[in-house]
């Protein structure tokens, strides 16, 4: 009997994510139905998002309920078709979940050319990651040439993606980041003009000091203080995308809010919350547009891949929230 090994949720975490979360087991293998194929499962893509799928409440999705395999996005091959849009032997990205096989009936499911980009690239800056640094940016941020964009989590999977979009734009382009390697990186290879080590500056001197001009359009990815020091930075009418906040996912009690929100009014800011989700009909826009920057060498991708096959998901996923991960995190199978 053909198996398959899955990574169902038995209980919700509090902090930060266990082994004893998840009941990772072997099953029988599932045959494809009329108009459904089956994916072999290559890579998962490890993404802040999913600690916030595993709770309970109201969000922009439901969680993932108890006794369901873990919800992720990943790639791999069609082993198995009755679909007549999908042959056996092709790549696919999808929703395909913590799982080494998945069924599928095409519904968000992308074919991808791996002679173009690695699979890893079409899970990172030329999938969810990238698209959503395409649209949270040029939607939200309307960056204009000279202008500067602030960028927190910097050399992450969006947050380095942000950045060298903000110089295409003519943009000067700051990141925050954590040490001094990562801080590195953003600047000597991705080709920011500075960067900010939250871990080893001050703050507040740091910011002075790299957008000397004040900030014009702040992407946020963490939250917290960070969030909380940019809003008194920011410049009159200035743009604030809320992509993430990473830093209270694992909170046990809620955050305090921020305590400078009156810079919002002061400044006549725009801030807007968003899920990438929200522009899905216009994702072949994001996706042609990264591409050709790609191919032109204008953008650079780094993904960080795992191995440990779904075994190791638990403790891979929380390389995220201790910032471990080089770039897009992401679990070979």
């Amino acid at each position: 009997m053909d198996m398959n090994t899955v990574a169902r949720l038995v209980s919700r975490p509090v902090g930060l994510v266990t082994r004893e979360n998840f009941d990772i087991c072997e099953q029988a293998r599932v045959e494809p139905g009329e108009g459904q194929f089956q994916v072999k499962v290559e890579m998962i893509s490890i993404d802040p998002a999913m600690r916030g799928w595993m709770n309970e409440g109201r969000s922009y999705i439901p969680p993932v309920g108890i006794g369901e395999v873990m919800r992720a996005l990943a790639g791999g091959t069609v082993v198995k078709s009755n679909h007549p849009g999908f042959s056996v032997g092709d790549t696919v990205t999808g929703l395909f979940g913590v799982q080494a096989y998945a069924l599928s009936d095409g519904a968000g499911v992308t074919a991808v050319d791996t002679s173009k980009a690695t699979l890893a690239d079409w899970l990172g800056g030329l999938g969810m990651p990238g698209i959503t640094a395409y649209f949270g940016l040029t939607e939200i941020g309307q960056p204009k040439a000279g202008e500067t964009v602030l960028v927190s989590a910097a050399s992450g999977a969006v947050g380095s993606i942000v950045g060298q979009l903000a110089k295409i734009m003519g943009c000067r382009a700051v990141g925050i980041a954590g040490g001094p390697e990562k801080c590195r990186y953003v600047v000597e290879k991705l080709g920011f003009d500075g960067c900010i080590d939250y871990k080893n500056d001050t703050l507040t001197q740091a910011l002075d000091s790299q957008c000397p001009d004040g900030v014009d359009v702040y992407f946020e990815n963490v939250g917290g203080e960070i969030f909380d020091t940019v809003l008194t930075r920011m410049n009159l009418f200035g743009r604030i995308a809320v992509c993430g906040m990473i830093s209270a996912y694992n909170a046990i009690e809620a955050p305090p809010g921020p305590k400078n929100l009156r810079a919002v009014l002061v400044n006549r800011l725009t801030m807007r919350g968003f899920i990438v989700f929200d522009f899905i009909d216009r994702y072949p826009e994001a996706i042609r547009a990264l591409g050709d920057w790609h191919d032109q060498g204008r953008i650079k991708f780094r993904q960080d891949v795992r191995p440990g096959g779904i075994e190791a998901f638990p403790e891979v996923l929380n390389l995220l929230f201790s910032g471990a991960n080089q770039g897009k995190l992401v679990l070979q199978v």
